[in-house]
């Protein structure tokens, strides 16, 4: 059969729907199985499309999860190297502080502005004294005999530090008790 662009009169009869007596349109079998087949593949597609819709939006939460794992972990990582500087500085602050206790003189100054800096970056310098002893928080380097039931912090020989509310360095007390 040659195409000339005009319909088949044979295949225009078999797809024309004809009206019955009441005005109704009645369509051919071969329609009515078209019409199914092309509802079933509308389902298909339709659900195709949702579970690329759920595939996506799954994988889009995923990355933003990774995200921000990986910028609590890179803010961490920073944390913990400027941790690291902070505790190669402590010997500099404890010669600072026990050069100050002996009345050397121009220390004070040296030792103001380097604790004030590492203080204002998240250093804390930890008051222990004359507090309960927390193996957590210093270690006990002399014990002396006392009356209270719960060891009690005598004297700090050396100062302990937190950097950003986590143990630093601990402290080296005396522990009474």
């Amino acid at each position: 059969m040659i195409d000339d662009g005009e319909p088949d009169a044979l295949a225009v009869d078999e797809t024309r729907a004809a009206a019955d007596g009441d005005g109704t349109v009645v369509e051919s079998p071969e329609v009515a199985d078209a019409a199914e087949q092309v509802e079933v593949d509308l389902g298909a597609l339709l659900a195709e499309r949702d579970q690329y819709k759920d595939i996506a939006l799954r994988l889009q939460a995923d990355f933003e999860n990774y995200r921000k794992r990986v910028l609590t972990q890179q803010s961490d990582e920073v944390d913990r190297a400027t941790g690291r500087l902070v505790e190669s500085l402590l010997p500099v602050l404890d010669a600072c502080e026990a050069a100050f206790s002996h009345n050397v003189e121009g220390v004070e100054p040296i030792w103001s502005s380097l604790i004030g800096t590492l203080q204002r970056s998240g250093l804390e310098a930890m008051d222990l004294l004359d507090h309960p002893f927390d193996p957590a928080d210093a270690d006990a380097v002399v014990h002396e005999p006392g009356d209270d039931a719960a060891p009690v912090v005598a004297e700090v020989m050396r100062t302990g530090y937190r950097w950003k509310g986590r143990v630093l360095r601990p402290a080296m007390v005396k522990v009474r008790g």
